[in-house]
């Protein structure tokens, strides 16, 4: 996210930009949000407001570089703040924000240190706006490995985010079929949405069950989680298990207690999983091998790989368009493989998340050969 100081009222209705720039986009184009027509609410996956599943058209703005400008490039002064954890490809968005800006003929370009702590502390902060009382520009790129924000296809270091698991996830393959009754488990990124362990679980082919928050499950009973295994045991002699950080909460003893960005912070379903599998063997009489993994740190600190490179540089550029053609309260995302503009309260109205009826979630319990644990 960055922000722009306002122009003065001579540029309010538009700057020239350099002339030897192409490639502009006009203002009145637009991208289709919705692209497949439901004809009923029973199809995998339908999106529908009523229950005949009327097809409404939705529109958003293309985003791109536009002939005129709103700010006079001299006269800007932009600051760059990032907040929340590290993300695969952070870096590549921040680089090409500053040669876009560089590009545009901007000279004052700051960093915020320490997200949005840079704004309010004296000792590190280079811009405080809202105490001057000025108008900026804001813009954001979203930056959740979670690929969670409502009409996008997806955010950046998702991919890389997927690609990274896999190593975790062939580690624990190798340590689970090369011991006697061998578990493995994989505990990925996701606290409200299962969209990483579900796509890590579907690109390996090597794990058996997957859990993920959208989905509830039981550990015990008939058709729990621990009697699958059990059959896995019996049958395969091994078995590979993905779960979502927020996967199973209900599991776990709950502390109330928040990280320093308000959120709740979660217990370990990894550990708690790898505990219950190893009594319920136990009480059997039984043995079960159990190897746990946690890749978190690993997975989101790793340099982003080429598809996310891209998608950075893109995003990186388009929200420096976005605010030198006036837009504020924006951010950038990808829509239908097209790049747009949305209003950033409509994006994190409430988080993304897997539905359980769509066909990529059904491609994953194909892939797995698991059954429904309730």
């Amino acid at each position: 996210m960055f922000c722009f100081r306002s122009p003065t009222e001579e540029f309010a209705d538009g700057y020239p930009s350099d002339e030897t720039w192409h490639g502009y986009i006009n203002n009145n184009d637009r991208v289709l949000l919705k692209t497949i027509r439901y004809t009923s609410p029973t199809s995998a996956g339908a999106e529908c407001i009523d229950p005949d599943c009327t097809w409404v058209e939705q529109w958003v703005h293309r985003a791109g570089p536009r002939e005129k400008i709103y700010f006079k490039p001299e006269e800007v002064k932009a600051a760059i703040v990032t907040c929340g954890g590290l993300c695969p490809g952070l870096n590549d968005v921040i680089r090409q924000i500053v040669i876009t800006l560089e590009i545009y003929g901007v000279k004052k370009i700051v960093g915020i240190p320490f997200g949005y702590r840079g704004f309010s502390d004296e000792d590190l902060s280079e811009m405080p706006c809202r105490k001057r009382r000025l108008k900026v520009a804001v813009v954001g790129v979203p930056k959740t490995i979670d690929n969670d924000i409502l009409l996008m296809d997806k955010t950046f270091g998702f991919d890389t985010a997927v690609e990274e698991a896999q190593r975790a996830i062939n580690s624990a393959y190798i340590e689970a079929h090369s011991a006697y009754r061998g578990v493995g488990i994989v505990k990925l990124m996701g606290r409200s949405s299962g969209f990483i362990a579900m796509h890590a679980s579907l690109a390996s082919g090597q794990i058996d069950i997957c859990l993920i928050p959208e989905v509830p499950f039981n550990l015990h009973g008939p058709h729990g989680v621990l009697r699958h295994l059990k059959y896995l045991l019996e049958t395969k002699g091994s078995a590979v298990i993905c779960v979502a950080e927020g996967a199973g909460q209900d599991f776990l003893h709950k502390t109330n207690a928040t990280d320093a960005s308000g959120n709740i912070v979660l217990g370990d379903i990894g550990v708690h999983l790898q505990q219950q599998i190893k009594k319920y063997f136990k009480d059997m009489g039984s043995t079960a091998d159990v190897k746990y993994i946690d890749p978190t740190y690993m997975i989101r600190a790793c340099r982003a790989n080429a598809s996310d490179g891209i998608l950075c540089t893109v995003l990186g550029q388009n929200a420096v368009h976005g605010a030198f053609a006036g837009y504020s309260g924006i951010t950038v995302g990808i829509c239908n493989t097209h790049y747009v503009y949305l209003p950033i309260p409509e994006v994190i109205s409430y988080p993304r998340v897997v539905d359980p009826n769509s066909r990529m979630w059904h491609r994953c319990l194909t892939s797995t050969g698991q059954p429904d644990f309730i």
